[in-house]
């Protein structure tokens, strides 16, 4: 895996000389101090690589690992998150679940440095009123939630991701099924006789071949953010829109270090393209039906990528639970659990009971 891009320790302001960090609605470096944007586009230099996996499972080299700037890690002793963030930065609590009980991580842990990434364009004020309008649209939430889970604790991260590719060419072998009726005569509960038609089932055998190219099948590596939350603000648009890795990027951002690691990351990929490939072989069988369906894969130029995305999260408690909204930081879609008002649940189930009632009520005097 090559390193093509430079390491940054400091990302200066041309103006003044302060850190300059990379702002989504700009998209650009702009220094905090005096504003200046930088003219620098970043991610325009340096390809993005498609790496051979089984050389990688066989070894990767430190070259290869860290963030390619300065950084500092910590890991969450609740939700077992490790984020790392700029030096200057004082983390107090969790920005995934609010936990005060975080640790500094040895950096001879360092992660796999990324390959690309997908940058903030959704900027933070953007993201507070997509929040607003939605508390606003959840009917079972408490009233008080707008209030209670203030938008303003919100905060950009970047999140890993692992991509696989590979071709798989699959023989496939089958029982195929034809439905046809037969008349079947038999004795009612009153004793008569009556007659209905059987479905049945004409049984042979079939097989084919199917051919089929997965790119970019996700995997996400984090363990911060709630594997249904995330699959709420999918997709990201990997595969046309990435960016090659910069450490510009993560200036004065927070990033998650993946979790999952390529291993396991590679074993939940092929675990999942063996399914969807079976998908697409049952989608040949020919007949109404099919039984004892055989599918022998062979999967060939495997290869992968490491990628951040980014997301807003907003992380809140509300009476004695944690709650997450997650929002994509690169198209604006938004996920997010939030607490229910028993009382709205109550006025519900006491009006479809009286609309039941009603029903009943009415069918009665008809009688």
């Amino acid at each position: 895996m090559s390193d093509e891009i430079k390491a940054h320790q400091k990302f200066s302001c041309p103006s003044c000389g302060a850190e300059a960090q990379w702002n989504p609605a700009k998209q650009a470096l702009v220094c905090g101090y005096c504003g200046t944007v930088s003219p620098a586009k970043l991610g325009a230099d340096g390809t993005i690589e498609e790496h051979d996996l089984a050389e990688a499972l066989r070894a990767i080299g430190p070259d290869d690992r860290g963030w390619a700037t300065e950084k500092k890690s910590v890991k969450c002793q609740s939700c077992q998150a490790i984020t790392a963030f700029d030096p200057n930065h004082a983390a107090k609590r969790c920005d995934f679940c609010g936990s005060a009980a975080i640790i500094p991580v040895d950096e001879q842990s360092r992660a796999i440095r990324p390959d690309s990434l997908l940058e903030f364009k959704i900027a933070e004020t953007q993201v507070r009123e997509s929040i607003r309008r939605w508390y606003g649209s959840r009917w079972f939430a408490p009233n008080k939630l707008g209030t209670r889970a203030l938008t303003d604790t919100v905060h950009g991260i970047y999140i890993p991701y692992w991509t696989f590719d590979a071709q798989v060419s699959a023989d496939w072998t089958a029982m195929s099924g034809d439905y046809y009726y037969e008349s079947e005569s038999y004795t009612d509960s009153q004793g008569k006789r009556q007659t209905r038609q059987v479905r049945k089932v004409r049984w042979y055998p079939s097989n084919g071949h199917v051919d089929h190219f997965f790119d970019d099948e996700l995997v996400p590596a984090t363990k911060g953010v709630e594997t249904k939350l995330l699959r709420g603000v999918e997709p990201f648009p990997t595969t046309s829109d990435l960016k090659p890795y910069d450490p510009g990027f993560l200036s004065g951002w927070v990033v998650e270090q993946y979790q999952i690691d390529l291993v396991a990351a590679a074993e939940h990929a092929q675990s999942s393209m063996n399914a969807k490939t079976r998908q697409l072989c049952a989608q040949q069988v020919p007949g109404d039906t099919h039984r004892d369906l055989n599918v022998d894969a062979d999967f060939s130029a495997q290869t992968f990528k490491h990628i951040l995305v980014p997301v807003w999260m907003l992380a809140y408690t509300y009476g004695r639970q944690n709650f997450q909204v997650v929002i994509n930081g690169y198209t604006g879609a938004i996920s997010g659990r939030y607490p229910k008002s028993w009382i709205k649940i109550t006025l519900l189930v006491l009006a479809i009971l009286a609309v039941i009632g009603g029903i009943y009520w009415a069918t009665q005097r008809q009688r």
